[in-house]
């Protein structure tokens, strides 16, 4: 594990360093123009905060199976960024990247979702949850080997105290788990890791426009179809509500936030965007509890203290950053 991130370095360089569509100004992309760090990671975060609203509006779905819930809102996922091209004849170019590009982009969002899927299929939801909840940390660490990143003590701090407000998050609801529950607590894990890989090396490949994330989302739509016709049995939403729940998730957590998630990775501060990450986790209970689905709790708010204030230590450089 600890030599692939530097081959993926090496691996990545050509591809980076290559002109892959034909420009090479800093911080520009063709669908987004011109941006700074500050603006690029704010909205990042906005795709922190429509991954919050996951849980509520996938309960709200219904009894719909995973792999068929995800073909269905990352087909619409798909169309939202197709909608985008309207107007910009040539902004279907952005589908003409190197074998690798698919690879990390169709890797990244069907090999997390499927491998996420996995975990929760064989252990304890608590615990796969957990595991998988390495991602933000894995994402501060990886920072450390792209070019021109520095990985500061505040940011390491930031991140360590979000792993600790995301245990106690977790703590009281984990009930041991069994042996046949080992291969998914590992597919948890290396789901976090794929997640995490792919976001850094989305900073690699900052070249690709984020115009190129609907195809990613579309590919992840068709490759999640032929999963579900696999395993699982068709179930269609029942009400208009359900409906609706549906059409929300792939404009917003699996639409939207893919994209602003690219460009915060590629143009935003990779550090920040990883320890606030773990107030994805937080937001997501404090939603399910304002909908009635949880009850809050003293772990709940000594949990937020500490992400939060994990979030702000991490964020120390950009908030106290003179205008």
């Amino acid at each position: 594990m600890p030599g692939l991130v530097p081959g993926l370095h090496g691996l990545t360089t050509a591809v980076a360093t290559k002109n892959v569509d034909g420009r090479d100004k800093p911080g520009h992309d063709g669908n987004i123009g011109p941006m700074t760090p500050r603006t690029a990671t704010l909205i990042g975060l906005t795709a922190i905060l429509m991954w919050s609203l996951l849980s509520v509006m996938t309960v709200a779905t219904g009894k719909i199976p995973a792999f068929q819930l995800a073909a269905m809102t990352f087909a619409i996922g798909g169309l939202v960024g197709l909608l985008t091209w309207i107007g910009r004849g040539d902004a279907a170019k952005s589908l003409r990247q190197p074998l690798v590009v698919w690879v990390v982009g169709v890797g990244g969002l069907f090999g997390y979702h499927a491998l996420y899927f996995l975990a929760l299929r064989f252990a304890p939801p608590a615990e796969a949850g957990l595991l998988n909840y390495m991602w933000p940390l894995l994402i501060v660490l990886f920072s450390s080997f792209l070019p021109g990143e520095r990985l500061a003590l505040h940011h390491i701090v930031g991140a360590v105290l979000g792993l600790v407000g995301t245990v106690l998050l977790f703590a009281g609801n984990t009930s041991g788990f069994a042996p046949g529950a080992v291969p998914g607590l590992i597919a948890a894990f290396i789901a976090a890791f794929v997640w995490a890989t792919y976001s850094v090396l989305s900073r690699r490949l900052k070249a690709v426009p984020t115009d190129a994330v609907a195809g990613f989302c579309l590919a992840t739509a068709v490759l999640a179809a032929l999963m579900h016709g696999l395993l699982e049995t068709t179930v269609w939403p029942e009400t208009a509500l359900q409906w609706l729940s549906v059409i929300a998730l792939g404009i917003g957590p699996v639409g939207a936030a893919f994209y602003a998630w690219d460009i915060g990775m590629k143009l935003g501060d990779i550090r920040v965007l990883g320890a606030a990450s773990y107030a994805t986790p937080l937001l997501s209970t404090g939603f399910l509890i304002a909908a009635g689905f949880a009850k809050a709790s003293a772990n709940i708010a000594i949990a937020a203290i500490l992400i939060a204030g994990g979030g702000l230590i991490a964020a120390k450089d950009m908030v106290l950053r003179k205008r």
